[in-house]
């Protein structure tokens, strides 16, 4: 059993990197914006069953203001409003940071939970806004969502190694008794690794450099947020999963869990760089 779901893991991991990659270097930003609003569709389906809206009706529902959101977001001025949405959100996420950090027990939920709900235009059109103004940036903006998507990738391999190898202390044994504190040492330590190649692609000044690599490690910081945010909603359930679409690996939600947080923290940081602009 272990080794099938393994190899289904796999399967779909070599299916979904490379569609992934040619997606964010290939398509221009409109297409790249049209291609993911699909996958943040799919992730609001999944968004709506966790808070409670089990109905077909219900959930259908759902997708048309998170659709409404992402179109209102493309046709507003370019680089207007973009910022201050980005800084909205960061700090939102340090707010949902501070708040897990205070969980001692998850009770069941039962019903709708409409401010679940709400909460789910935040967590969606933020990953959204974010890639979506990275991969318009004049010259490298395709390689800069490419960073990030790596950044991310790195991160959880690096906890998930690391976690195995050394892992003693429970990071958040009531969310996800699986994540160590050595996971989130491998985490960080490995995106400040993969920070280096940023510094060293876009020729930063040492003061920049610094500035970029704190970027990087605060973006994997708030992946781990993203990721334990998703495993509290789906405890409250009583899910494993946030969906069955991807062989082996669950819903969108469980792949995406961690950039929600990350990528608008990591557009945030390299605009007030003066690289995302």
């Amino acid at each position: 059993m272990v080794g099938t779901a393994l190899r289904q893991r796999a399967a779909t991991a070599a299916l979904l990197i490379p569609l992934t990659v040619a997606v964010v270097l290939w398509l221009p930003t409109p297409l790249f914006a049209l291609c993911l609003a699909v996958v943040v569709l799919f992730g609001a389906w999944e968004w709506a069953a966790l808070a409670g809206l089990a109905s077909l009706r219900g959930r259908v529902a759902y997708l048309i203001p998170l659709a409404t959101g992402m179109c209102l977001l493309w046709l507003a001025p370019s680089g207007g409003w973009s910022p201050w949405i980005l800084a909205g959100l960061s700090l939102w996420w340090w707010w949902v940071a501070l708040t897990l950090s205070t969980i001692r027990v998850v009770e069941a939920q039962r019903g709708v939970a409409w401010r679940l709900a709400a909460a789910g235009a935040l967590v969606l059109l933020g990953p959204w806004l974010a890639l979506v103004h990275l991969h318009a940036v004049e010259g490298n903006g395709p390689l800069l969502v490419l960073f990030l998507l790596v950044l991310i990738w790195i991160a959880d391999s690096a906890a998930y190694f690391s976690g195995r190898r050394w892992g003693r202390a429970k990071l958040a044994p009531v969310l996800s008794p699986g994540k160590t504190w050595a996971g989130a040492y491998g985490a960080l330590l490995g995106g400040l690794l993969w920070g280096l190649l940023l510094v060293w692609g876009l020729g930063l000044r040492w003061d920049q450099a610094l500035l970029a690599l704190a970027v990087c490690v605060v973006s994997v910081a708030m992946s781990i947020v993203g990721d334990l945010y998703e495993s509290l909603l789906k405890r409250r359930r009583g899910l494993k999963d946030s969906g069955r679409l991807l062989p082996g690996h669950g819903g969108i939600l469980d792949r995406i869990d961690s950039l929600t947080a990350a990528a608008p923290c990591f557009a945030l940081g390299l605009i007030l760089l003066g690289i995302g602009n």
